[in-house]
């Protein structure tokens, strides 16, 4: 069966076009879904008639249109009405919490918008820009994304005492004025790495390589910071720097080795002035205490023969009272005190009898050891028997050999064997 069968489609139908269709119809007919198109535009564009046509009904037929200069007018109308609403819902914008909206017109500023739904005049009278015043943006100068990625003509600079570093930092900046960063510098950004290196470049040129390198870079970024912020404060710039962070500091690989060296002295000789100060502090107190007890000993010297010199001075003067009443007696008395200071420095003592030639020899070093060995064995019954008890009496019978001696001056000679002194006593004084 042909699509051209006037049966196809049309099973059990109606034989009228257009005619009612029973329920257990089958497809819809094609020509007949295009007559009836054609129907519907002709009576949409005030051509009266169904049918019209080119000869027969069966084979498929173009609507005829007939255009009337009002439809037409109407039509252009409807579309041109439709254009102008397109072209002013095009103006309709939005801006978000973080954004500040700026709209431009002829090209100039208009006006800034906050967050929330605008409309503006559309294209090409009005324009607009969103910027971003929260996010934080990043700048980096002596490398790129990473320390490996060097740029060595941001890097290095020049310190205070002629050495060059190579410097590696980051800027965080955000904005706080978005008309002033669209409209004061034509870019903005290359401004704010020019200002960071310039300012960087000047804090290093006067500060010394150790103080860069090391105990200073928290404080070249603080000075830095404040620096880049002044510069675009009058640049004029809208930007506000957050933060600025070294990430490295270091000399040129060329003299790394050689630099290496010089820390590794650096750090000898602190090492050594700390074991010298150490030292010292060790030194120090004992010399300043051995000087202290030096000057006390020489204090108490000093006072102890200034007492022995008065005490001998008043003993002479009491000397000299008692030399005026008893000349002769004053005279034998210090000769014989004398003779028993010097008697009880010596060990031998040899005693020349006047006018009978007999030399008379007194050992008392032997009495002295005798004595010393006898010393040992009294301490260790002391210890044996802590019980006191009394002292012998220490005998003053004079010895065999000192009765045959002659007396001088009139008096008598005794030993004594504890400290082997020779002592006389003088029968008048008695």
């Amino acid at each position: 069966m042909s699509l051209n069968d006037p049966q196809w489609g049309n099973r059990g139908g109606s034989d009228e076009p257009g005619g009612p269709r029973r329920p257990n119809d089958g497809p819809p007919d094609l020509e007949e879904l295009w007559r009836d198109f054609n129907r519907r535009l002709n009576g949409l564009f005030g051509k009266k008639g169904g049918g019209g046509g080119n000869g027969g009904g069966d084979g498929p037929r173009l609507p005829n249109i007939d255009f009337n200069p009002r439809f037409l007018g109407g039509g252009i109308g409807l579309l041109l009405g439709l254009i102008a609403l397109v072209w002013l819902a095009s103006g309709f914008y939005i801006v978000d919490a973080s954004q500040r909206g700026i709209v431009l017109q002829f090209g100039s500023f208009k006006e800034a918008t906050e967050p929330g739904l605008r409309w503006r005049l559309p294209y090409p009278i009005q324009s607009h820009e969103l910027v971003n015043l929260t996010g934080v943006r990043t700048i980096e100068i002596g490398y790129r994304g990473s320390e490996r990625n060097k740029v060595l003509k941001e890097a290095l600079m020049l310190t205070d005492d002629e050495n060059i570093v190579n410097i590696q930092f980051a800027v965080q900046y955000i904005l706080k004025d978005p008309v002033e960063y669209l409209f004061n510098n034509r870019h903005t950004d290359e401004a704010v790495m020019g200002a960071a290196e310039s300012a960087v470049r000047e804090i290093v040129g006067k500060s010394r390589m150790d103080f860069v390198l090391y105990e200073g870079r928290e404080q070249i970024a603080t000075q830095a910071a404040k620096l880049m912020q002044d510069i675009l404060d009058r640049y004029q710039s809208g930007i506000l720097i957050s933060k600025v962070t070294m990430q490295n500091a270091q000399p040129p690989e060329q003299v790394q080795a050689a630099f290496d060296d010089a820390v590794k002295a650096g750090q000898d000789r602190e090492r050594q002035k700390n074991e010298g100060q150490a030292y010292a502090n060790d030194v120090i107190p004992k010399a300043k205490g051995t000087a202290a007890r030096l000057m006390e000993e020489a204090n108490g010297y000093k006072q102890r023969v200034i007492a022995t010199a008065e005490g001998d001075a008043s003993r002479f003067k009491q000397v000299v009272a008692e030399y005026a009443k008893a000349p002769e007696v004053t005279r034998q008395r210090m000769y014989l005190d004398t003779m028993q200071q010097i008697f009880a420095n010596t060990s031998k003592v040899m005693v020349d009898a006047k006018g009978q030639g007999n030399l008379l020899y007194l050992p008392l070093d032997k009495l002295m050891q005798a004595t010393a060995a006898a010393a040992p064995s009294v301490a260790a019954e002391s210890q044996a028997a802590p019980v006191a008890r009394p002292a012998a009496p220490v005998s003053s019978e004079v010895p065999p050999q000192l009765e045959s001696a002659p007396r001088v001056g009139g008096g008598s000679y005794s030993s004594n064997a504890r400290d082997g002194s020779l002592r006389s006593r003088d029968r008048e004084g008695r």
